[in-house]
């Protein structure tokens, strides 16, 4: 409240009124030339709009296999597709591996024992194989096969 006792807008707009009302030549053309220009300077920031219509969406259809495969084809795209996977898979592993091995040298190198972070580790992988084994028998209500092998050789 005592920046407001300092600050007086009454003496501000009783002096804006006295000059306003001093007679001065032009003093209502410019009043009205700047009441004018503010007018419209804000009406077209206002009414401007930079909606426009969304474009339609391309449609890409989705290929579908031919209708007349054999139930033989389907299997073998199917253990073609797991092996593809498996591949990918063994390759973000040894990313991994690779990854853990570089910290594994790093601790070593700059005198930090890393065999308690390595072993906290391998629990929360072993708590999210679990959980995902689990989740998968909540959503098939039987055990889940074990994919731990390559699907390929167990199929022949």
């Amino acid at each position: 409240m005592r920046y407001f006792r300092r600050v007086n807008p009454v003496g501000g707009i009783s002096d804006f009124w006295d000059y306003i009302r001093q007679p001065q030549p032009y003093r209502f053309a410019f009043l009205a030339a700047s009441i004018l220009s503010c007018v419209g300077l804000i009406s077209i920031l206002t009414h401007e709009q930079g909606f426009t219509t969304p474009e339609p969406p391309e449609v890409e259809y989705i290929r579908t296999f031919p209708e007349d495969r054999t139930d033989e084809e389907i299997r073998q795209s199917n253990i073609e597709n797991q092996r593809r996977k498996e591949e990918r898979q063994a390759i973000i592993e040894k990313f991994e591996q690779d990854k853990r091995d570089l910290y594994r040298r790093v601790g070593a190198a700059t005198g930090i024992d890393t065999s308690a972070a390595e072993a906290e580790a391998e629990a929360e992988r072993a708590a999210a194989e679990q959980a995902e084994r689990e989740r998968l028998e909540r959503l098939f209500g039987e055990q889940a096969q074990s994919t731990d092998g390559p699907v390929a050789s167990q199929a022949d």
